[in-house]
Parts: C-alpha cells; sequence; structure tokens
C-alpha cells in the first residue's frame, strides 16, 4: 500500500509525521514475524520542501518526492497547517482531487479536514475535525455534515479525524482494514497505545464560551448553581427575560437551548469529579445535579460513549498513587 502524506504551507509538524510512525511500526511489526512489510509511506511537497509552524518548533523538511507522487497513491493523507482558515493553494486542492479521482482513499488529521473540504470532495459526507474547529468547518461548508464528537469518521473513501491522537487512531483503523486486527493490535502495543479508543471526543470538549457578554454571565450563574434545580422559567427569571426569548438568544448566539447547555455543564462537572474525586458515583450524580444515578448514566454514557465507572479507570493511577 503506497500511502502519500501531503506537506502544504506551515504544517504542524506532529501530524506530518504521524502516518509515517504508524505504518513504519507496522512493517516493524511484520519483520518481527519473518513477513515483508505492506507499507510505503512517502511525503511529498512542493519543490520537495516543506516547513513546520514556528509555534511548535520550526524546521524545513526535505523530501525526495513533490506533490506528483500523490497521483500513484492508494491513500493520501493530508494534516492540518498553521493558516488552516485561509483557503489552500489551487495546486494542492487539484492535487488531491486528482488523486481521489484514481481511485486513492483521502484522509485528513485534525484541521487538515479544512484543507480536505475545500476540493469538494467532503460535499454530501459525513466528517469530523477537532472539537474546537468543528462549528468553523460547519459554517464554512454547509454541504458538510460535521459530526463534532468522532474521533474519526470513514464515508466512502473519505476518512477525517479529529485532534492529532486521533490521526494514530485513523492509522490504525486502515491497517486493521487492510491487514486485520492482528496487524493492528501488535502495531498499537509498539506505540504503548490503546488499538481501539473507546468514545469519542466528548470526554476532551470544553463547554461553549459566548462571545456575547449577557450570555456569559447567564452561563456562569449557570455554572455555579448547576448543582440545583434548575428550570427553563428559573434561568430566564435570572436573565430578566422570557422563555421564549431565552430559548431564541441561545439558539442564535450558541446553537443550543438553555437546557441542552446546562446538561453540558452538568455533565463536564461530573467529568471533573470522575477524574480527581474518589466520591460515590451516586454522589458524583448529586453533585452534578443530576437528580438520580440512573438519569445520569443514561446522560453519560450518550454523551462521552463509555459509562462514568469506565470513564474513571482512565483516572484511576491518579486517584490511586499506590498504583503508578
Amino acid at each position: 500500500m503506497k500511502i502519500v502524506v501531503v506537506g502544504h504551507g506551515q504544517v504542524l509538524g506532529f501530524e506530518l509525521m504521524t502516518p509515517s510512525q504508524v505504518f513504519g511500526m507496522a512493517n516493524v511489526a511484520l519483520a518481527e514475524t519473518g513477513d515483508e512489510p505492506r507499507y510505503d509511506v512517502r511525503i511529498c511537497a512542493a519543490d520537495q520542501t516543506v516547513s513546520t509552524t514556528s509555534e511548535w518548533g520550526a524546521v524545513d523538511v526535505r523530501t525526495p518526492f513533490d506533490l506528483d507522487e500523490a497521483a500513484a497513491a492508494d491513500v493520501v493523507i493530508v494534516p492540518g497547517k498553521q493558516d488552516f482558515l485561509n483557503p489552500p493553494a489551487d495546486e494542492l486542492v487539484e492535487v488531491v482531487r486528482a488523486a481521489h479521482d484514481e481511485g486513492a482513499r483521502i484522509g485528513s488529521i485534525c484541521v487538515g479536514a479544512f484543507t480536505v473540504a475545500a476540493t469538494g470532495l467532503l460535499n454530501g459526507r459525513r466528517a469530523t475535525t477537532h472539537w474546537q474547529w468543528a462549528d468553523a468547518l460547519a459554517r464554512r461548508h454547509p454541504d458538510v455534515d460535521v459530526d463534532p464528537g468522532a474521533m474519526f469518521v470513514e464515508d466512502g473513501r473519505m476518512l477525517t479525524s479529529a485532534g492529532v491522537a486521533a490521526g494514530i487512531d485513523l492509522c490504525l483503523h486502515l491497517i486493521r482494514q487492510d491487514a486485520g486486527p492482528d496487524l493492528a493490535d501488535r502495531t498499537a502495543r509498539r506505540l504503548v497505545l490503546p488499538s481501539w479508543r473507546q468514545g469519542g471526543q466528548a470526554p476532551y470538549a470544553e463547554p461553549t464560551r459566548p462571545e456575547d457578554d449577557s450570555l456569559r454571565s447567564i452561563m456562569e450563574w449557570m455554572e455555579q448553581n448547576a448543582r440545583e434545580e434548575l428550570t427553563l422559567r428559573s434561568i430566564a427569571q435570572h436573565a430578566s427575560t422570557s422563555v421564549r426569548s431565552l430559548n431564541r438568544h441561545f439558539r442564535a448566539r450558541l446553537g443550543t437551548t438553555p437546557l441542552q447547555l446546562l446538561l453540558q455543564i452538568r455533565l463536564d462537572l461530573a467529568r471533573r469529579l470522575l477524574e480527581s474525586t474518589r466520591l460515590p458515583i451516586d454522589e458524583v450524580a448529586e453533585q452534578s445535579g443530576f437528580t438520580s444515578h440512573a438519569s445520569f448514566r443514561y446522560h453519560f454514557v450518550r454523551s462521552v460513549g463509555v459509562p462514568p465507572n469506565a470513564y474513571r479507570a482512565n483516572y484511576r493511577a491518579h486517584l490511586d498513587p499506590a498504583r503508578t
């Protein structure tokens, strides 16, 4: 399998090298059992040079491959770049489209989804990107069905992933499809990573912070009183407005309702309690403002993707130093 990683603009260095690390480690795992390597990973760039973004350590990378390399690729992966909100170079757009026309699968890591979306290849398809920029992707490309919660999304021959670590998840997914779960598991173990991560981006996302001062003050009050039995009417009374106007402002400015935001605030509070305390689950539910353990578990699983106990297990060593 020929995998081409496209270096472009001021690229994010970790994302540029992620496919080489994962697929290269798969080749190492194959060699250990006497098997031939399956993956040929090539970084290509215009003029055979790519620079990484200065904020995370600027280096110039020389590669023997130019953008023409993508034409014969089985998979083309587009990492994120520093100015991802600006339109990508026309040459890059044409290269990605041409590779897709030749039958290549197209993948993106993190905000590389903005570059791929600019090609039009994601129109009418489901896609994801980093949770912080999912709304921006949806606004700029309304024909793309943006899923802000997924770690990675596969829709036909188009694959997109969330933050940088989700790029590793995406590469392991491609190995799993190509060579089976055994090689994906062996590769992940050599990378000291889980072969498959449960859940999505929800455990990592922060509550939406409105720019509007009036809504920000309401949200801060809701955070301070999330443990109380708040209702839509009590929130509207605090905001000195009607329920109808409150709902309209929240939908217009935040794309959600006051009660949906309150649920998000309570789940965020519950996550922090699960991460940092040994409180019983029932008490976590109570201190987060949920009326029952059943209600808490239902909403937690629906939002985060795993039960509260499974989520806490990720932080067990932190809570119990004797286990470290």
